[in-house]
């Protein structure tokens, strides 16, 4: 029986609810579901990638080996033998990393929530990148920080533009390899400047590292929680190298912020899925990665050469891109006059999309950048959409 309700609820949302703003790529993505739609606007790895009958005989083999533990709880802390393998892939020759350093998340957007809610509070300082990944941005801002912006050039972040505006800073967020949104990476000198420049100062370094074994050429770049376990904050993923259905992603940190990030995750969802912990270990501990990723940086490398090839025909003099050699992404950058945000309903209109930068900026946004994923699109729609995409940038100028 409904109850009448004479005084329909005026619902009080809490000054951070309020706050709350939704992604902008994920606004676009509801836009670009429409199959007639050539999407550059996505950050979703390519489902040719994802490796489905071996995950599905993975599940079949832990449910029917370890099925009451595979269904059951588990601890906040993560699946062990998976923590195991994860500490074995990080530990070098010089640093040795320990099983308990690791941290089992639902994707490292939940990371970086955890994160925020330990290291951050209201008005703390936070050094992002410019521009910045825009998942950080939005994951960091619920803790109402003041966003430091960090100097980057065509090389990635400047590690010399740290300290003039670190006094104060609780954290550095920072993407090393093919970042998300430009595809920079950073140099083996900047690394070691970047982890020299953060101890010095006494300021946590975030490692944000979810495609750095997507190299093209196959030659991952060294760790930075490898030259400073203790300064350094790794975090990592499945979902770039397997699927991001299974939302899980992990943390390696100093053993005093990893027991409070576990704390934290406790009162969030009490622990990671424990059958997809299990199954993932059944995927991977035998050297399954190994022989496919290899076939993951194939693809990718194969349709970024297309796009860039296409950019190279088609964009017109006056517009510059990056070159990535690895990852997902190419950042653009048009004449100063163009706005991206207004390019893209042309853009829509036409049959293309894809992400303003804009969104990606802590403070000062360009808006004349935007960026390009060609990941999930084949290289004769690639060439097609930036074909329409270079007309509608050359009639804007």
């Amino acid at each position: 029986m409904k109850i009448e309700n004479p005084n329909p609820i005026q619902w009080q949302f809490s000054e951070r609810a309020q706050q709350l703003q939704s992604s902008f790529i994920r606004e676009i993505l509801k836009i670009t579901q429409r199959p007639e739609i050539i999407s550059f606007a996505g950050g979703l790895p390519s489902p040719a990638t994802f490796p489905v009958e071996r995950m599905k005989e993975a599940y079949d083999r832990v449910l029917s080996n370890a099925g009451k533990v595979a269904l059951q709880y588990g601890p906040t802390d993560g699946y062990g033998p998976l923590k195991e393998w994860i500490a074995n892939s990080l530990s070098t020759e010089g640093t040795k990393i320990l099983p308990e350093q690791i941290l089992m998340v639902s994707g490292s957007q939940q990371a970086l929530d955890l994160i925020g809610k330990v290291l951050i509070d209201e008005g703390s300082r936070v050094l992002v990148e410019t521009p910045s990944y825009l998942g950080a941005l939005q994951a960091f801002s619920v803790y109402r920080p003041e966003l430091g912006s960090v100097a980057t050039d065509d090389h990635g972040l400047v590690p010399a533009s740290i300290e003039p505006v670190a006094d104060g800073a609780r954290l550095l967020y920072s993407l090393p390899n093919f970042q998300n949104p430009t595809g920079r990476t950073l140099s083996i000198e900047r690394r070691r400047e970047l982890v020299e420049t953060c101890a010095r100062l006494g300021l946590p370094l975030i490692e944000d590292d979810p495609y750095g074994a997507l190299s093209y050429k196959g030659e991952p770049m060294p760790k930075m929680v490898a030259m400073n376990p203790d300064g350094v904050i790794y975090m990592g993923s499945f979902s770039k190298v397997l699927t991001p259905g299974i939302r899980l992603g992990y943390v390696c940190a100093p053993l005093p912020l990893v027991r409070r990030l576990e704390l934290a995750k406790q009162a969030a969802d009490l622990h990671t899925a424990q059958l997809t912990q299990m199954v993932v270990h059944d995927v991977v501990k035998d050297g399954f990665l190994d022989q496919h990723i290899p076939s993951i940086r194939t693809l990718y490398g194969n349709q970024c050469q297309a796009m860039l090839d296409a950019m190279d025909e088609h964009f017109p003099a006056g517009v510059t891109w990056t070159r990535p050699e690895g990852g997902m992404f190419i950042w653009v950058t048009l004449p100063q006059h163009i706005d991206a945000m207004k390019l893209l309903d042309q853009a829509i209109a036409a049959r293309v999309a894809f992400v303003p930068g804009a969104p990606f900026y802590a403070n000062d946004p360009e808006t004349n950048t935007l960026r390009l994923s060609f990941v999930t699109v084949p290289p004769e729609r690639i060439r097609e959409g930036i074909a329409i995409l270079g007309k509608l940038i050359a009639a804007a100028m």
